[in-house]
């Protein structure tokens, strides 16, 4: 729960828009190559998701892909214990 709460916060989007850049540049720039161009191409994920406020690791958790409605969730959680 700790960590879909920080991945749904501004600070986690901000890392994972951040992580994104940073993971399509090694491909671009380091590794080259198809592999290198396959690394950009993931890299849009994170990016996306920080981005357009969606988060992979909280469906994977249960959560909703969307982060308001995550956040929602997860504050309805809090509210309950």
């Amino acid at each position: 729960m700790a960590f879909v709460t920080f991945m749904t916060s501004s600070r986690g989007r901000m890392m994972r828009v951040v992580a994104g850049i940073v993971l399509m540049s090694v491909g671009l720039l380091i590794v080259k190559d198809t592999l290198g161009t396959i690394l950009a191409l993931v890299a849009l994920l994170p990016i996306a998701g920080g981005a357009l406020d969606f988060c992979v690791a909280g469906v994977l958790m249960g959560y909703p892909f969307s982060g308001t409605k995550a956040r929602e969730q997860l504050a309805q959680e809090q509210r309950s214990q």
